[in-house]
């Protein structure tokens, strides 16, 4: 592997989480989700964790050194060993400065950033176009993977929902977000000369087939 620590950066909708997956199942490396390591330092009661459940419950966010210090627990975990995938970490450039500083403390070298570029317009329509099964949770894309029958599950006959913050207005409100607060990471890796770009506009598994060989032959 080219870096221990696999970091994914992409727009919403630019498929970060499904190209995660296929890195973490390929590699035989953790997918570390901030979101389920929360849940999981709540659940177990860890100090962290509580002090993660106390912000939650009085509607505020969780602070950096919290979220932080949960990511550090759990790389040190065995089966993060010989690499991990972050995602949905780091946001911001105070995270991405703290994982260098993680990465060096443990002697594990820097990580490596993977870009997902997607046009705009190609995220409004995966966004705005996506459809889930009521039923199985099956999910279409009425521009690029529609029902046979418009409205209903293939599989199941399901009715086919819609989520609320799926339309134009939200989406771009969250691109906008996004492009204010995370996107200055791409040149944050850029600068450390520790970023890898992907065409995002291609099929899912046309990337995993150029990006999984480029982190392999490292």
């Amino acid at each position: 592997m080219r870096a221990q620590a696999l970091i994914f950066l992409g727009a919403p909708g630019a498929g970060k989480g499904t190209q995660a997956r296929e890195v973490s199942k390929e590699l035989g490396i953790p997918q570390i989700s901030t979101g389920d390591m929360l849940r999981e330092a709540v659940k177990k009661g860890t100090p962290l964790g509580l002090e993660a459940k106390r912000k939650m419950e009085a509607g505020e966010l969780v602070p950096d050194e919290v979220v932080c210090g949960i990511v550090e627990e759990r790389v040190g975990q065995p089966d993060a060993a010989k690499g991990f995938v972050l995602d949905g970490f780091p946001r911001t450039i105070p995270q991405a400065q703290f994982v260098d500083a993680m990465l060096e403390r443990k002697g594990r070298g820097n990580p490596l950033a993977v870009n997902i570029r997607v046009d705009e317009d190609v995220l409004l329509k995966r966004l705005t176009g996506r459809r889930t099964c009521s039923v199985c949770g099956e999910i279409y894309n009425v521009h690029f993977n529609p029902p046979r029958v418009d409205g209903i599950c293939d599989k199941d006959g399901g009715k086919l929902l819609e989520r609320a913050d799926d339309n134009e207005t939200t989406i771009r409100q969250r691109l906008v977000a996004y492009n204010n607060q995370t996107s200055p990471l791409i040149d944050y890796y850029r600068k450390k000369k520790l970023l890898h770009e992907v065409n995002g506009n291609l099929e899912p598994d046309q990337i995993a087939r150029t990006l999984i060989p480029f982190l392999k032959g490292a």
